[in-house]
């Protein structure tokens, strides 16, 4: 690999105006969200119909109002200044928790309650109550299993990707990708250790990480990403940072993976050849980067392209999927993400849609543009992964010719 870039930093370009109303709507979330996702199942699950024993209304009652205030409490505690790992597990169980909880009492509390009605079966009290236990069972099912997906090493997922502008020498060329590793209160070193020898069991030319590494400092999580040094690659290995480095000390992140041995692609790009051809690999900050006050980083595809025969195929690293209109402008044939985790716990994808152009897998934009969006290797904040399993990617060039 050759080191061809510039460390010229330019000014980011605002938010598409399609997401500004998401964010508008983001700034309320926080305050109305925890309310309804504990009200509405209580209220199905209680006072619908059910007419439960008075100490069984009071009694679960008294919980649903515990996870109110412990929820918000833990995370507050956990995410915060405090970073009190054990307050974050628990606040962000709870939220993997009353979502499943919220999205299944919704859903059975509706259909279910209606095709008992339609069919006949037992009076308002009994669908009732066959509602609250159809809720606890699947909610129960879905977290066992969900809590068992976000903890196992991922599988692989193989694909070819064809770029026409890729010449024959490179043809072939196997590109490794993990993103949204997540290092974070639960400790997940031994973890880490299997992704990372599943990883060199795929004997790639190239390791891309497409940031989220952890949530914390890199002195904090050290362990977790120790193991990260001992990926092997035939040509490099390469990493962007994401938003989640800008909650944490992102330079921190930076230095560490150089340490590592990873190149550390901040705006700028280095030169792939295989028989006879090239590759451009490039890399930029998160887009979140400039808001984070750190001196020289924002995302710059101008600074990392700069010095790039034009003439030469372009796989661009940026962790969120919405990099992909600039990508598209510029000419970039490749560029990898991850950020969108797959939505992590249905339904939520319907609400990462709002704010990313791609959820997971493969897509086209503009002329030429390919976008790869990962789901994640690993998992933030509720520990569960719900219809959105992790993943290892093997994407294997394919030339145009």
């Amino acid at each position: 690999m050759t080191d061809t870039s510039s460390t010229g930093q330019a000014r980011g370009e605002a938010p598409a105006p399609r997401r500004r109303a998401l964010y508008r709507l983001m700034r309320y979330l926080p305050l109305v969200a925890p309310v309804l996702l504990w009200a509405v199942p209580c209220w199905v699950l209680l006072y619908a119909g059910q007419h439960w024993p008075a100490p069984v209304t009071a009694g679960g009652t008294a919980l649903f109002v515990l996870g109110l205030v412990a929820m918000p409490l833990g995370m507050a505690r956990g995410h915060g200044r405090r970073q009190q790992d054990a307050a974050a597990i628990v606040g962000d169980t709870l939220l993997g928790a009353s979502w499943v909880l919220f999205t299944w009492s919704v859903l059975l509390g509706v259909l279910l309650r209606l095709a008992l009605a339609v069919t006949g079966v037992g009076d308002g009290q009994d669908r009732a109550r066959a509602v609250t236990w159809a809720v606890l069972g699947v909610s129960a099912v879905l977290l066992a299993w969900g809590y068992a997906e976000a903890r196992r090493v991922p599988r692989v997922r193989r694909l070819d990707v064809r770029l026409p502008r890729l010449g024959a020498g490179l043809d072939g060329l196997r590109v490794v990708l993990v993103t949204d590793t997540h290092y974070g209160p639960l400790d997940r070193a031994r973890w880490s250790a299997r992704v990372c020898e599943t990883v060199n069991s795929l004997e790639a030319d190239l390791v891309c990480h497409t940031g989220d590494i952890a949530d914390g400092t890199a002195e904090r999580r050290r362990a977790q990403a120790a193991p990260l040094g001992s990926v092997r690659a035939t040509h490099a290995r390469v990493y962007v940072t994401g938003n989640h480095e800008y909650y944490s000390e992102a330079q921190g992140w930076v230095d560490l993976m150089d340490r590592l041995g990873w190149e550390p692609l901040r705006n700028r790009h280095l030169l792939l050849e295989r028989g006879g051809d090239t590759l451009v690999v490039a890399g930029v900050d998160d887009v979140t980067a400039e808001s984070s006050g750190l001196p020289g980083h924002r995302a710059h595809l101008a600074g990392a392209l700069d010095g790039a025969d034009p003439g030469l195929p372009v796989l661009l690293l940026a962790h969120q999927p919405a990099f992909v209109d600039r990508a598209a402008a510029a000419g970039v044939d490749l560029q990898l993400s991850g950020h969108t985790h797959g939505g992590q716990i249905w339904p939520f994808h319907h609400l990462v849609r709002l704010d990313q152009p791609a959820l997971a897998g493969l897509s086209h934009h503009g002329a030429r543009t390919v976008l790869y969006t990962s789901r994640g290797t690993g998992f933030w904040g509720p520990p569960f992964r719900v219809f959105a399993p992790s993943e290892i990617t093997l994407l294997v060039l394919r030339s145009g010719n």
